[in-house]
């Protein structure tokens, strides 16, 4: 700690051994740190003496050496006087102090790399498990309720073993090292030999027995290791984002860093989801210069996979560089209780609390209407472009646009809440999946008709239904990012705590995952019942659009709960700030009653 010395003397200890006990050091040149005021006087009370024939400020360590000696030696001086008594301030850089910059400039860099990773692995495990042969869109719903919720479970479990028996730094790497590995070996080894141990003869076999509905499950068996990289892609989103960076992020900055620079990471993000989408794009492309019967999506795959791994490595070294030459700030060892909800006690909690329930159905309405669009839409986008390079380059397009969007709507998010408030940012996003859903599932059951209208345009009614879902994904998404995550935290800002607390909880543990879950279930149930995706469409449209108007309904409802909050916390800060003490009079007094002659219903009196 920097000591504020005003002297161009020494500091002397006093001769009173005691005094020495106060520094409870034994070492000999332990380098000690106080805060040395203006205040003290020649002889302070606890025995230092100051000469004080000149005033002089530095910035300074001070050495100790209890043993033997009685002398404070000035070690390190950061600054020489300055004229009028300024203190003198850390090094500034661009307005930012350094020490600060060492930290987020590397925070900013790996975020952008993982999210460049992220969008290249996200786009690419969709190419390879609805292009399969063998394999469409609908293997999508039951891989994310089968496969990939129960390893994500098991990997939180591992986690948190792991977490009580390692360093934090060795927790990074332990866990982020095998996904850089799994990735590398997926392009040059996995996918090269998937021919050789894919059962595809049981899966066939499986499918003549079972029937076309059970397509999607048995996909799973078919190309199982592109499934494990689909799920491990998934991982990388939840496990390295939200898990290794945040958690990361969260321990070296501090509160007032994180209040300015973390809305920056979100710009910054879609940066990165701006050039990776390019960089589909491009690799996807290559098929175009290579000669017949070259598998142009395994090279592709190669040069992505490469760049995943290098990225995966730049990661690990600015881990590294953080940790070995940027000191960690100070922390509260005062740890928060957290409330150890079961699901039982979640859902009743839950039902207890209106304000509560219609935060649960925002969350709830949109994992499941996202869901139900995302892979109906995917469907028809592999109708369109069955080819893997076809299908990743309009997926790199697709990146690119929802970067773009993202990254212009967060800079009107502001705008909108200022001029809106926060029932009209609460409902966009509801509302834009409900005009592009009713027009994305109108192209699909219409198509037919449409189709002269259309073909004036040059485009075919599947490709209007994949430029329609397109749009409907981005500007939700988008939407979602830049107003409907801010609207859901805000909700939870007028509670008091025990509520907000309990509350976070119970969502966290029911309504995230049945939001997630609860669209490919509906999926499900709708492929095993009507034999496919395509038939079941006309009844995904009606479901969607009842969601979506609980959704608004919801919205509504807790848009007037929210305000009415507003208004009691700011009554509340204005009778603290004036003191004034309202008497409450119970309904069966009389009306000339005090609340003072009542001891039941009356203030309890300061003392």
């Amino acid at each position: 700690m920097e000591a504020l010395i005003q002297t161009k003397g020494l500091l002397s200890l006093p001769s009173n051994p005691k005094s020495k006990s106060l520094f409870n050091r034994p070492q000999q040149g332990l380098r000690q740190r106080f805060n040395l005021s203006n205040s003290l006087k020649p002889k302070s009370p606890n025995g230092f003496s100051l000469n004080l024939n000149t005033f002089t400020k530095f910035n300074a360590f001070v050495t100790i050496t209890p043993q033997n000696s009685r002398t404070f030696h000035v070690c390190k001086a950061s600054a020489a006087a300055l004229p009028g008594g300024d203190e003198v301030e850390s090094p500034k850089f661009m307005g930012v102090e350094v020490l600060t910059l060492k930290k987020i400039v590397p925070l900013g860099l790996m975020f952008f790399c993982i999210l460049f990773n992220y969008t290249i692995l996200r786009d690419t495990k969709d190419v390879l498990v609805v292009t399969a042969q063998g394999s469409s869109a609908e293997i999508i719903p039951f891989l994310k309720t089968w496969v990939n919720l129960p390893m994500a479970i098991g990997f939180m479990l591992l986690y948190t073993k792991l977490s009580n028996v390692l360093s934090k730094k060795a927790l990074f790497y332990t866990v982020i090292l095998p996904f850089i590995a799994f990735f590398g070996a997926f392009g040059f080894v996995f996918y090269p030999l998937s021919g050789y141990f894919h059962p595809t003869a049981l899966a066939d076999r499986l499918l003549e027995f079972l029937g076309p509905r059970f397509l999607g499950p048995l996909a799973i068996l078919r190309i199982w290791s592109f499934c494990l990289f689909y799920v491990m892609a998934e991982l990388w989103g939840s496990v390295v984002v939200s898990v290794l960076f945040w958690g990361f992020a969260n321990q070296i900055t501090t509160v007032e860093e994180a209040k300015k620079f973390y809305p920056l990471f979100g710009l910054g993000a879609n940066v990165a989801l701006i050039f990776s989408g390019r960089t589909v794009k491009y690799f996807s492309n290559m098929r175009k210069h290579l000669g017949p019967g070259v598998d142009g999506w395994a090279i592709s795959l190669k040069y992505m996979m490469s760049i995943v791994v290098l990225m995966g490595f730049a990661i690990c070294g600015l881990y590294w560089w953080v940790n070995t030459y940027v000191p960690l700030p100070t922390r509260s060892k005062k740890k928060k209780e957290k409330p150890n909800m079961t699901t039982m006690e979640s859902l009743k909690f839950l039902a207890s609390s209106p304000y509560i329930r219609d935060l649960a159905t925002l969350v709830v309405a949109y994992g499941i209407s996202i869901n139900l669009v995302e892979v109906t839409w995917k469907s028809k986008l592999k109708a369109q472009f069955p080819s893997p390079n076809e299908y990743s380059s309009f997926m790199g397009d697709f990146s690119t646009a929802t970067g773009i969007t993202t990254f212009t709507m967060m800079l009107l998010s502001q705008w909108i809440f200022n001029k809106y408030g926060w029932g009209v940012a609460a409902k966009i996003t509801p509302t834009v999946l409900l005009l592009t859903g009713i027009g994305f599932f109108s192209l699909i059951l219409f198509g037919d008709p449409l189709g002269p209208g259309l073909m004036k345009f040059g485009i075919t009614p599947l490709l209007a239904a994949v430029y329609v879902g397109a749009m409907q994904n981005i500007f939700s998404k988008s939407a979602k990012y830049s107003l409907f995550d801010p609207c859901k935290e805000m909700a939870y800002i007028p509670l008091d705590e025990d509520t907000k607390v309990k509350g976070k909880a119970a969502i966290d543990v029911v309504c995230n995952p049945l939001g997630k879950s609860g669209g490919a279930l509906i999926q499900q149930f709708m492929i095993l019942t009507f034999g496919s995706l395509a038939n079941s469409t006309p009844y995904l449209g009606g479901i969607l659009l009842l969601i979506v108007l609980a959704w608004l309904g919801a919205a509504k409802s807790l848009d007037t709960q929210f305000t009415a909050l507003r208004r009691e916390e700011e009554i509340e800060k204005e009778m603290e700030r004036s003191a004034v003490k309202i008497p409450v009079v119970s309904s069966n007094d009389d009306e000339n009653k005090s609340l003072d002659s009542s001891p039941e219903t009356s203030f309890p009196r300061e003392s």
